[in-house]
């Protein structure tokens, strides 16, 4: 188990790149490579960009993703299955969030154009 000290807020600054090797990733997410490369098949969030000779790159939001994955699974004491639905639940509230805000922003709309439409 992971002492406290061990934490996300321990890791490195991520610098601001466009694209992270796999090696660049492991060091800035403290997580070896060939457990990114399994992550990869455990969590459909996680897609890095493939060239060159199935070379990965990865993005911001993929470091910030393994580093959510990461305490998930090694400071919060989830399993695989249990950070895999989390983060599956936390998309789903932020998807819900998002369509309330596009809702109330639809109705304000409408009610300026019922508005124009009285006078």
């Amino acid at each position: 188990m992971l002492e406290a000290s061990d934490s996300t807020t321990d890791l490195p600054a991520i610098p601001s790149k466009r694209y992270f090797t796999i090696g660049e990733v492991s060091e800035l997410c403290g997580v070896k490579p060939h457990v990114l490369r399994y992550w990869e098949q455990e969590f459909a969030q996680l897609k890095p960009v493939k060239r060159r000779g199935n070379r990965r790159y990865y993005q911001r939001h993929d470091v910030l993703m393994i580093r959510q994955i990461r305490s998930l699974l090694y400071e919060q004491g989830f399993t695989i299955g249990g950070a895999r639905q989390q983060l599956s639940s936390e998309g789903a509230k932020e998807d819900n969030a998002q369509s309330q805000q596009i809702i109330r922003q639809l109705r304000i709309e409408l009610e300026e154009i019922l508005q124009l439409l009285k006078r």
